[in-house]
């Protein structure tokens, strides 16, 4: 067996199973799942007709590299969402589709990591659970960034000294973050970009939450943004990864994509062609109709929004929680330990959240994660809204 699989930690959900465990919660309320980030707003009716209408693509192989029109709508989506230069992302070269981020964000490491020259992969911490998995079965030293209140819950990039970027071959930065919700500015992007090319690193940027915000006039910005600003129009060591599960709540489908550097995203192409991880057609089809619309996209957001203002009036008095700049979680302090925070919610509530340690590591002796929870606002209003009730009355 491959000795690094010893190395990965239990994920999030394993230890969360393990803290309900024995638990029996209150008989008399229903259960309200806030644990997992699972969008459950209604699927896009017209993408479920495309994916009926397109299940003849079931008799034909897919391609790796996904058909041309699909990767022009993803094109021409992130030309116009992002303001980048007309014909600056050529579909043939620069965009490949993939089956959701997760794997891709997993797989991109085993491609991109060179193994034989002690490599780190530096990361935000807390973090999503596949960067540092994909930094060990890579053969890389995972590197942890706090990110805390202080900072604003961003990873403090100003800690990191030139000895630790240039061992780094692989940066991951989350933004909208999971589980804080924070957006990484342009101006921040833009000396990371420098930073990689000083020292030689690619930037992965993982923006599958960039979708969900509050304010109609100010997305979040993007890695290919903020390079295409710089005039860094090849997006060289620039790599983005996006997702409809989020965007369109279409976490099943299990589409999504990479685009940036051609000459990164050729490798991995190569990577990818063995790896044996084509979409099927029919998902492709669908996901045409998914990128070349906006105002089911729109629709989404008011749902987010309107969730979190009442859910966010209901809490803010007796707990220590914001809005986030962006995405569907709440990243809340506990007045005590988060897991004893989130079994006697459990046991009292009938209502389940994560806890913020087991979405992190202790780094220069800290837990950043340690004394919160992650909410995922994703249920339907009504559930949101008495989850909340019921967090303020077992806080009272």
């Amino acid at each position: 067996m491959n000795p690094e699989l010893d190395k990965l930690h239990p994920y999030p959900f394993e230890k969360l199973s393990a803290l309900k465990s024995g638990i029996t919660p209150n008989p008399e309320l229903d259960h309200i799942a806030l644990s997992i980030g699972e969008p459950k707003h209604q699927a896009p009716e017209f993408v479920m007709k495309e994916l009926q209408q397109q299940l003849c693509g079931v008799s034909a192989y897919p391609l790796t590299k996904g058909i041309p029109e699909l990767r022009q709508a993803i094109s021409d989506w992130l030309t116009k969402r992002f303001n980048l230069p007309t014909n600056s992302l050529n579909p043939e070269h620069h965009i490949i589709p993939v089956n959701g981020t997760r794997e891709a964000l997993f797989a991109f490491a085993q491609a991109v990591i060179d193994r034989n020259k002690n490599p780190l992969i530096v990361m935000p911490n807390p973090f999503y659970q596949i960067y540092e998995g994909a930094a060990y079965l890579s053969g890389a030293e995972p590197y942890y960034i706090n990110t805390t209140a202080e900072n604003n819950y961003l990873p403090d990039f100003d800690s990191v000294n030139d000895d630790t970027w240039a061992r780094c071959q692989l940066l991951y930065v989350c933004s909208p973050g999971n589980p804080t919700g924070a957006v990484i500015n342009k101006a921040t992007l833009q000396k990371l970009i420098k930073l990689s090319e000083q020292h030689d690193f690619i930037i992965a940027s993982d923006e599958c939450y960039s979708e969900i915000y509050f304010d109609e006039k100010n997305p979040p910005v993007g890695l290919l943004e903020a390079a295409a600003e710089m005039g860094n129009i090849d997006y060289s060591r620039c790599i983005v990864f996006h997702s409809l599960s989020k965007r369109s709540n279409l976490p099943g489908l299990r589409s999504g994509f990479v685009a940036g550097d051609k000459e990164i995203l050729a490798k991995f192409l190569k990577y990818r062609t063995y790896h044996g991880c084509a979409m099927p057609l029919h998902h492709q089809k669908a996901s045409i109709k998914a990128w070349q619309d906006e105002k089911h996209v729109k629709e989404n957001r008011a749902l987010y929004q309107k969730k979190f203002t009442d859910v966010l009036e209901i809490l803010e008095p007796v707990l220590d929680v914001k809005k986030p700049d962006a995405s569907f979680y709440l990243w809340a302090k506990t007045p005590a330990s988060d897991e004893d925070f989130a079994q006697k919610l459990f046991e009292e509530q009938n209502i389940t959240v994560l806890p913020g340690s087991y979405l992190s590591r202790e780094a220069n002796g800290i837990n950043p994660g340690s004394q919160h929870v992650r909410m995922a606002l994703v249920a339907p209003y009504e559930e949101c809204i008495e989850a909340a009730k019921r967090i303020r009355q077992f806080l009272k």
